[in-house]
Protein backbone atom coordinates (compact mmCIF):
# COMPACT_ATOMS: atom_id res chain seq x y z
CA UNK A 1 0.00 0.00 0.00
CA UNK A 2 1.93 3.02 -1.27
CA UNK A 3 -0.58 5.69 -0.24
CA UNK A 4 -2.01 5.90 3.24
CA UNK A 5 -5.69 5.41 3.97
CA UNK A 6 -7.86 8.36 4.97
CA UNK A 7 -10.59 7.49 7.48
CA UNK A 8 -12.90 9.98 9.16
CA UNK A 9 -15.33 9.96 12.07
CA UNK A 10 -18.52 12.00 11.84
CA UNK A 11 -21.59 12.53 13.99
CA UNK A 12 -23.58 14.89 16.15
CA UNK A 13 -22.49 16.23 19.52
CA UNK A 14 -22.20 13.52 22.16
CA UNK A 15 -21.90 10.69 19.64
CA UNK A 16 -18.77 9.26 21.30
CA UNK A 17 -16.25 9.97 18.55
CA UNK A 18 -13.40 10.52 21.03
CA UNK A 19 -13.71 7.03 22.52
CA UNK A 20 -14.28 5.47 19.10
CA UNK A 21 -11.16 7.13 17.67
CA UNK A 22 -8.95 5.40 20.23
CA UNK A 23 -10.57 2.03 19.46
CA UNK A 24 -10.19 2.47 15.68
CA UNK A 25 -6.55 3.54 16.07
CA UNK A 26 -5.71 0.48 18.15
CA UNK A 27 -7.57 -1.82 15.76
CA UNK A 28 -5.77 -0.48 12.69
CA UNK A 29 -2.40 -0.65 14.41
CA UNK A 30 -3.11 -4.29 15.32
CA UNK A 31 -3.43 -4.89 11.57
CA UNK A 32 0.04 -3.46 10.97
CA UNK A 33 -0.91 0.06 9.89
CA UNK A 34 0.83 3.21 11.07
CA UNK A 35 -1.86 5.65 12.21
CA UNK A 36 -1.92 9.41 12.67
CA UNK A 37 -4.90 10.76 14.64
CA UNK A 38 -6.06 14.34 14.27
CA UNK A 39 -9.19 16.50 14.38
CA UNK A 40 -11.07 19.30 12.68
CA UNK A 41 -11.27 22.13 13.11
CA UNK A 42 -7.80 22.01 14.64
CA UNK A 43 -4.93 19.56 14.59
CA UNK A 44 -2.26 22.24 14.08
CA UNK A 45 -1.57 25.67 15.66
CA UNK A 46 -3.16 27.81 12.93
CA UNK A 47 -6.29 25.66 12.69
CA UNK A 48 -6.59 25.46 16.48
CA UNK A 49 -6.60 29.27 16.62
CA UNK A 50 -9.38 29.33 14.03
CA UNK A 51 -11.22 26.66 16.05
CA UNK A 52 -11.17 28.87 19.12
CA UNK A 53 -12.87 31.64 17.16
CA UNK A 54 -15.51 29.33 15.64
CA UNK A 55 -16.47 27.65 18.90
CA UNK A 56 -16.15 30.61 21.28
CA UNK A 57 -19.44 30.84 23.19
CA UNK A 58 -19.20 34.64 23.00
CA UNK A 59 -19.36 34.66 19.18
CA UNK A 60 -23.13 34.25 18.96
CA UNK A 61 -23.44 36.88 16.22
CA UNK A 62 -21.19 35.04 13.77
CA UNK A 63 -22.60 35.08 10.23
CA UNK A 64 -23.27 31.66 8.66
CA UNK A 65 -20.95 32.32 5.71
CA UNK A 66 -18.22 33.59 8.04
CA UNK A 67 -18.53 30.31 9.94
CA UNK A 68 -18.36 28.29 6.71
CA UNK A 69 -15.29 30.16 5.45
CA UNK A 70 -13.49 29.79 8.79
CA UNK A 71 -14.08 26.03 8.78
CA UNK A 72 -12.80 25.82 5.22
CA UNK A 73 -9.69 27.88 5.99
CA UNK A 74 -8.86 25.68 8.96
CA UNK A 75 -9.42 22.58 6.81
CA UNK A 76 -7.09 23.81 4.07
CA UNK A 77 -4.22 24.50 6.47
CA UNK A 78 -4.77 21.19 8.25
CA UNK A 79 -4.77 19.39 4.90
CA UNK A 80 -1.42 20.75 3.72
CA UNK A 81 0.31 20.39 7.09
CA UNK A 82 -1.04 17.07 8.35
CA UNK A 83 -3.28 15.03 6.08
CA UNK A 84 -1.49 15.09 2.72
CA UNK A 85 2.08 14.71 4.07
CA UNK A 86 1.08 11.65 6.11
CA UNK A 87 -0.91 10.06 3.29
CA UNK A 88 2.05 10.47 0.96
CA UNK A 89 4.26 8.66 3.48
CA UNK A 90 1.83 5.73 3.58
CA UNK A 91 0.46 6.63 7.01
CA UNK A 92 -3.23 6.04 7.68
CA UNK A 93 -4.85 9.31 8.77
CA UNK A 94 -7.74 9.02 11.23
CA UNK A 95 -9.56 12.34 11.51
CA UNK A 96 -12.36 13.49 13.81
CA UNK A 97 -14.57 15.34 11.28
CA UNK A 98 -13.81 16.47 7.74
CA UNK A 99 -15.79 17.73 4.74
CA UNK A 100 -19.05 15.95 5.69
CA UNK A 101 -19.39 18.09 8.82
CA UNK A 102 -19.45 21.21 6.67
CA UNK A 103 -21.88 19.71 4.16
CA UNK A 104 -24.22 18.90 7.04
CA UNK A 105 -23.85 21.87 9.39
CA UNK A 106 -23.26 24.74 6.99
CA UNK A 107 -24.80 23.29 3.85
CA UNK A 108 -27.95 21.71 5.25
CA UNK A 109 -28.55 22.95 8.81
CA UNK A 110 -27.48 26.57 8.27
CA UNK A 111 -29.26 26.55 4.92
CA UNK A 112 -26.33 27.71 2.78
CA UNK A 113 -26.81 24.87 0.31
CA UNK A 114 -24.99 21.55 0.22
CA UNK A 115 -23.85 22.16 -3.36
CA UNK A 116 -22.36 25.58 -2.53
CA UNK A 117 -20.51 24.24 0.51
CA UNK A 118 -19.33 21.23 -1.49
CA UNK A 119 -17.79 23.46 -4.16
CA UNK A 120 -16.16 25.66 -1.51
CA UNK A 121 -14.60 22.71 0.29
CA UNK A 122 -13.56 20.77 -2.80
CA UNK A 123 -11.74 23.90 -3.96
CA UNK A 124 -9.86 23.97 -0.67
CA UNK A 125 -9.10 20.23 -0.59
CA UNK A 126 -8.53 19.81 -4.34
CA UNK A 127 -11.21 17.14 -4.47
CA UNK A 128 -9.96 14.95 -1.62
CA UNK A 129 -12.55 12.70 0.03
CA UNK A 130 -11.99 10.10 2.78
CA UNK A 131 -11.65 6.45 1.81
CA UNK A 132 -14.05 5.55 4.62
CA UNK A 133 -16.29 7.58 6.91
CA UNK A 134 -17.81 6.18 10.09
CA UNK A 135 -20.99 8.10 10.87
CA UNK A 136 -21.74 7.83 14.59
CA UNK A 137 -25.52 8.23 14.49
CA UNK A 138 -26.78 9.34 17.90
CA UNK A 139 -30.25 10.68 18.63
CA UNK A 140 -30.14 14.35 19.72
CA UNK A 141 -31.71 13.53 23.09
CA UNK A 142 -29.06 10.92 23.90
CA UNK A 143 -26.24 13.08 22.62
CA UNK A 144 -27.29 16.05 24.75
CA UNK A 145 -27.79 13.78 27.77
CA UNK A 146 -24.20 12.60 27.47
CA UNK A 147 -22.93 16.16 27.09
CA UNK A 148 -24.76 17.29 30.22
CA UNK A 149 -23.51 14.27 32.16
CA UNK A 150 -19.87 14.95 31.24
CA UNK A 151 -18.83 17.84 33.45
CA UNK A 152 -15.23 17.73 32.20
CA UNK A 153 -16.16 18.13 28.52
CA UNK A 154 -15.38 21.32 26.60
CA UNK A 155 -18.53 23.42 26.23
CA UNK A 156 -18.59 25.15 22.85
CA UNK A 157 -20.93 27.37 20.84
CA UNK A 158 -22.63 24.41 19.16
CA UNK A 159 -23.61 22.96 22.53
CA UNK A 160 -25.74 26.05 23.11
CA UNK A 161 -27.89 25.35 20.05
CA UNK A 162 -31.48 24.12 20.47
CA UNK A 163 -32.58 20.49 20.29
CA UNK A 164 -34.09 21.31 16.89
CA UNK A 165 -30.61 22.24 15.61
CA UNK A 166 -29.24 18.84 16.65
CA UNK A 167 -32.23 17.08 15.07
CA UNK A 168 -31.45 18.86 11.80
CA UNK A 169 -27.83 17.74 12.13
CA UNK A 170 -28.95 14.12 12.37
CA UNK A 171 -31.24 14.56 9.35
CA UNK A 172 -28.38 16.22 7.47
CA UNK A 173 -26.14 13.23 8.04
CA UNK A 174 -28.90 10.92 6.80
CA UNK A 175 -29.06 12.89 3.57
CA UNK A 176 -25.29 12.98 3.08
CA UNK A 177 -25.03 9.24 3.79
CA UNK A 178 -27.57 8.60 1.02
CA UNK A 179 -25.48 10.78 -1.30
CA UNK A 180 -22.28 8.80 -0.56
CA UNK A 181 -23.48 5.31 0.49
CA UNK A 182 -20.30 3.52 -0.62
CA UNK A 183 -18.08 5.71 1.55
CA UNK A 184 -20.18 6.61 4.59
CA UNK A 185 -21.17 3.78 6.93
CA UNK A 186 -23.77 4.38 9.64
CA UNK A 187 -23.03 3.12 13.15
CA UNK A 188 -25.74 3.05 15.82
CA UNK A 189 -24.14 5.28 18.46
CA UNK A 190 -27.11 5.10 20.85
CA UNK A 191 -26.02 1.62 21.94
CA UNK A 192 -23.34 0.74 24.48
CA UNK A 193 -19.67 1.27 23.66
CA UNK A 194 -19.24 -2.49 23.49
CA UNK A 195 -21.93 -2.70 20.82
CA UNK A 196 -20.43 0.24 18.93
CA UNK A 197 -16.98 -1.35 18.97
CA UNK A 198 -18.38 -4.66 17.74
CA UNK A 199 -20.14 -3.01 14.80
CA UNK A 200 -17.13 -0.88 13.89
CA UNK A 201 -14.81 -3.88 13.97
CA UNK A 202 -16.97 -5.60 11.34
CA UNK A 203 -16.97 -2.46 9.17
CA UNK A 204 -13.20 -2.07 9.40
CA UNK A 205 -12.50 -5.74 8.66
CA UNK A 206 -14.69 -5.57 5.56
CA UNK A 207 -13.06 -2.31 4.47
CA UNK A 208 -9.51 -3.65 4.87
CA UNK A 209 -10.41 -6.80 2.94
CA UNK A 210 -11.64 -4.65 0.04
CA UNK A 211 -8.45 -2.57 0.13
CA UNK A 212 -6.31 -5.70 0.16
CA UNK A 213 -8.23 -7.15 -2.79
CA UNK A 214 -7.96 -3.88 -4.69
CA UNK A 215 -4.20 -3.74 -4.14
CA UNK A 216 -3.82 -7.37 -5.23
CA UNK A 217 -5.74 -6.73 -8.45
CA UNK A 218 -3.68 -3.62 -9.21
CA UNK A 219 -0.56 -5.73 -8.77
CA UNK A 220 -1.64 -7.95 -11.65
CA UNK A 221 -2.27 -5.05 -14.00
Amino acid sequence: MSKGLFITLEGGEGSGKTSVMLFVKEFLESRGLQVKTTREPGGIPIAEQIRSVILDVENTEMDEWTEALLYTAARRQHLVEVILPNLKKGVTVLCDRFIDSSLVCQGYVRGLGVDYISVLNLFATRGLFPDLTLWMDVTPEEGLRRINANSGREVNRLDLESVNFHKKVQEGYRRIQKKYPERIVRVDADQSLEGVYKDIKIVLETFLEKISLRDSLEGYM
